[in-house]
Order: C-alpha cells, then sequence, then structure tokens
C-alpha cells in the first residue's frame, strides 16, 4: 500500500526511516591521547542533505561535542528549525569525572562505561546529561552507549535520568572480543536480542518487559538463513573467531563503508519487504570529515560517500517518513503496539 510516496504500514502510517549520529571526536579509532572536534565543522553538509529527503537526524552526542562551540551552534539551529535532535552519547574513560584510571591506560584500552563502579557510572551520566540540557535547553531523551558496552545497570540509570530509548543493542552481533578493561570479559553479547523495537526489561535488557525505557535497535539483517546466533560464545571470544564468523555469516548493517551502497541498499529493501515499523542509520560524526576515520581518509573518499547517501535517501524517501529517535519512541508508546 502506499499513501504520498510513502509505503504505508497496517496503522496507516508510513515506517520510519531514524538517522543516528554517533557524535564525537576525531578518528577516535587512532586511540590517541588529545581529542580534536574538527568534524563539528563538517556536519552542515550531511544535515542539508538530510533535510533535502525529509530526514531528521538524531546527533548523539558525546562530552567533546557537546563543549564545542561549533557544534552547538549548527546543533541547536538545527532543533529550532525541528529537523534534528540530541541526544546523549557517552565514552566512559574521557567522559568527566574522571576520578580515577580503570586500567593501565584507559586512553589505549577504552573502558566500557558498564565495568566502572556503580557510582561513578551515575556520576558520568548526571554530569553529561546536566550538560547537554543546559547547552540545548530541553530534556535529553535519547541515548546509545560508547563502544555498544550495555547492561541492566545502565540501563536503570538511564531510566533514573529520564531517558524515554536507547539505541545501543546490535542485534545478531557479539562484543564479546572487543575488550575494554583487559581484566574483565569483553563487550557485551547482543546476538539473541530482539531485532525491533521493544520495552526493555530492566531486570534483562535483552527481553521485553514493562520498564521505562524503549529499546530501538539497530537495523541489522543476517545476510543468510542462519546468523551469528549459531555460533558458540567461546569462538566469538577471539578475534580470529569473531572474524571467521562474520566472513561465514555476514550480517549487513544500514551503515556507509566504502563501496557498501549496494549492501544499505539491500538493507532498505529487506525492510520494506519484510514490512518493518523502521529503519536505523547509523555512521560517527567523525567519518563525515576527510581523515575523521579509518574509513574515508580523503576528500575523494568524502565525495564519493556524499553520493552514496544521496542515491540512499532518495531511494528511501520513498517508502518511510523522517523521525527522530525520540518522535519515534514516544509514538511507539503512544501506540501500544511495542511488545512487551
Amino acid at each position: 500500500m502506499e499513501y504520498a510516496g510513502h509505503r504505508v504500514s497496517n496503522d496507516g502510517t508510513a515506517p520510519a526511516f531514524i538517522i543516528t549520529i554517533d557524535t564525537e571526536g576525531d578518528n577516535l579509532w587512532s586511540r590517541a591521547g588529545n581529542i580534536t572536534t574538527n568534524n563539528a565543522q563538517y556536519l552542515g553538509r550531511f544535515q542539508d542533505l538530510c533535510e533535502k529527503h525529509g530526514f531528521k537526524p538524531t546527533y548523539l552526542t558525546n562530552y567533546e561535542m557537546a563543549v564545542d562551540p561549533t557544534f552547538v551552534r549548527f546543533a541547536r539551529a538545527a532543533e529550532e528549525r525541528s529537523m534534528a535532535e540530541v541526544g546523549m552519547h557517552l565514552h566512559a574513560w574521557d567522559s568527566p569525572p574522571i576520578d580515577r584510571p580503570l586500567t593501565f591506560n584507559d586512553t589505549k584500552c577504552h573502558p566500557y562505561l558498564m565495568e566502572y563502579p556503580f557510582a561513578q557510572i551515575k556520576r558520568k551520566v548526571g554530569l553529561i546529561t546536566n550538560l547537554l540540557e543546559d547547552t540545548f535547553g530541553h530534556r535529553v531523551t535519547s541515548h546509545r552507549a560508547g563502544r555498544w558496552g550495555f547492561d541492566c545497570v545502565y540501563a536503570r540509570i538511564l531510566s533514573e535520568f529520564g531517558y524515554l530509548v536507547d539505541c545501543s543493542v546490535t542485534p545478531y552481533v557479539s562484543w564479546a572480543s572487543h575488550m575494554g578493561d583487559p581484566s574483565r570479559s569483553g563487550g557485551t553479547d547482543f546476538r539473541f536480542f530482539p531485532d525491533r523495537a521493544y520495552l526493555m526489561d530492566l531486570d534483562y535488557v535483552g527481553r521485553p518487559g514493562s520498564g521505562p525505557l524503549v529499546e530501538v535497535p539497530v537495523t541489522i539483517i543476517p545476510r543468510l538463513p542462519i546468523s551469528h546466533r549459531v555460533v558458540p560464545r567461546f569462538v566469538l571470544r577471539s578475534r580470529i573467531g569473531q572474524s571467521l564468523a562474520q566472513r561465514l555469516l555476514p550480517n549487513d548493517w544500514l551503515r556507509p563503508f566504502p563501496g557498501n551502497l549496494e549492501t544499505m541498499r539491500r538493507v532498505v529493501r529487506a525492510c520494506i519487504d519484510e514490512r518493518r515499523p523502521y529503519a536505523m542509520f547509523m555512521t560517527h560524526s567523525s567519518e563525515l570529515m576527510p581523515g575523521g576515520s579509518p574509513y574515508f581518509p580523503t576528500p575523494e573518499h568524502i565525495e564519493v560517500l556524499y553520493q552514496s547517501l544521496d542515491a540512499l535517501f532518495s531511494e528511501a524517501s520513498r517508502h518511510f517518513r523522517g523521525m527522530t529517535l525520540s518522535e519515534y519512541a514516544r509514538g511507539l508508546v503512544n501506540s501500544g503496539q511495542h511488545p512487551r
């Protein structure tokens, strides 16, 4: 069924296209000690592209970007036009307060927030939440965890601070081989989490419940009928095992990498064919700047990226309507159609 160029779901509305941007410092993959935020100067072009196609990005904002004047001016203007949302994103190792290091070198290890003591987690969430709300003049209600590290303690703290929606879940994906604190057990195993939005059970965030926090998982679709769910956990604990599993049982993300336009199109078309209520695109703010990431090192790479994004968003706009993350979550709660 079509309406105004969009495919219509059973409740008479078009599915949502949700654009989420991990808004953070330049090339954090390098794990350098000095964090810069030059990528803030490059976000206007991306915002213009989104608005051209009727989409409204959610900028999930880290501490260093929350105090960057260029980003603050840009994001305030986009929010004033009701064409964007500022949410929260937290990298624990450099987000204040920094009481004491968690590892021998937090800059190199990038420990997960969930690995810190409870009191430190709560202080870090509280400080950046207050900073964002004071800076942008409204409640901050959307969130994604740094390095995808998420658990029930983290979820309860978000709920306590009034967050409505999280988007940290990457279904079919385990981060167990991605270490934070070397003495701990790595990242979260999301393989068996739902791949559609749900109200979270705060006692176990991987199942629907009746808690106040909505989970909107990233759109990831296994390319084969079987997925990483069939792989024993101990295999995915090693980088070699994880790499082999990804090669044999690939998952497709709605996330840009060099030369993957057809992959992203395949994900969008799968969402349409499966009548999914939303598709979530994600990238990092630094990936929109030449040299801001390992993936797009030159201006030529960025030009090709924008050609791909323009084509992708043009196709998506014929089937989806643009919504921020919190807009989608509020609609889900109000409709009562989320799984419990």
